[in-house]
């Protein structure tokens, strides 16, 4: 009885403890414990950075969220609110330049994300086929796109003599295509079982379809992280329309704002407002700030957890 005790005592010894939810995972056998010392240390650490993250964007918001006499006595941008006010919004999302610039900003970035990650699916699957028809000589050129580049006046010219200057095609098409992208695109697929794209193939599958109802399932994860990235990279894009339109009204909401920061210019349709005091100019811009910040905080949460498999996977071989 007493063996039986003891092997008993020291399986439960013995036994691992699962991680709960919110623990940490469990260290590995050649790394020390953290002394309390450490352990407060990057604690303050990272307080100290997300502080460095949050108090500007906290200013940015209070500020566009507060009216222009609080806005005076503060002698510009507010740290401490006094009530809460969304006539800066009301008449941003009412009408005029800025409602017209954020429209041609959602529509350049869903037309450009959907037309990127076509262009860039299609390319990463057909260079992890090995035997794909000039597969190497295609991956070399998109690898020499990385290091070497025309400059930007044989772009503009380009991009001119195709006829694209005062379009919305010049906002999309110049950067439609990122070659890191694709070779994260690239390496995912390649680490999807051949087994799967060969009894697929053996039971008359094609490449539409095995791309379609098996590599592309199995690679929501990477699919979910570029299309973020591709579309953050055209909601924030701004060069491209200030060198190929000249229209002020088919500008995006990115070159708007840099308009009324740096220019100090007034939206069409605001001026009445802000000459009798009803608006503070100083509002209109941090509210325009964070009109051009909700997209990408609103739809990181959502793709946070595709990141890790998605990239690092990704990134295993190329």
């Amino acid at each position: 009885m007493t063996a039986v005790l003891g092997t008993r005592q020291d399986q439960g010894k013995t036994r691992e403890k699962r991680p709960g939810r919110w623990s940490a995972p469990p260290r590995p056998v050649w790394e020390e414990e953290p002394s309390r010392a450490g352990q407060a240390g990057k604690g303050i650490a990272l307080g100290l950075a997300c502080l460095a993250i949050l108090f500007p964007l906290w200013i940015v918001i209070v500020t566009s969220l507060q009216t222009k006499r609080t806005i005076d006595e503060a002698g510009g941008l507010v740290v401490i609110p006094k009530g809460i006010t969304f006539v800066a919004y009301q008449e941003l999302l009412g009408g005029g330049q800025v409602q017209r610039a954020a429209l041609v900003s959602i529509g350049v970035t869903v037309v450009g994300t959907l037309f990127s990650m076509a262009v860039s699916v299609l390319c990463a699957y057909g260079l992890s086929r090995s035997g794909s028809l000039g597969h190497s000589w295609i991956l070399m050129t998109l690898l020499a796109t990385m290091f070497f580049g025309a400059g930007l006046i044989p772009t503009y010219l380009l991009v001119q003599a195709l006829g694209l200057t005062d379009t919305y095609l010049a906002l999309i098409l110049p950067s439609a295509v990122s070659v890191f992208n694709i070779l994260v695109l690239r390496a995912f697929f390649m680490n999807i079982s051949q087994e799967l794209v060969d009894s697929a193939r053996i039971d008359g599958a094609g490449e539409w379809r095995i791309l379609f109802r098996i590599v592309m399932p199995l690679s929501r994860a990477v699919i979910a992280v570029i299309s973020l990235f591709y579309a953050v990279g055209y909601w924030s894009a701004w060069f491209n329309a200030s060198i190929y339109l000249t229209d002020q009204d088919m500008m995006p909401l990115q070159n708007v704002m840099i308009q009324l920061v740096q220019k100090q210019e007034r939206p069409v349709g605001l001026s009445a407002q802000i000459n009798t005091g009803q608006l503070s100019p100083l509002a209109i811009q941090m509210a325009v700030m964070v009109l051009a910040l909700l997209p990408v905080a609103v739809l990181s949460p959502f793709v946070q957890k595709h990141f890790k498999k998605g990239m690092l996977t990704g990134a295993v071989k190329g």
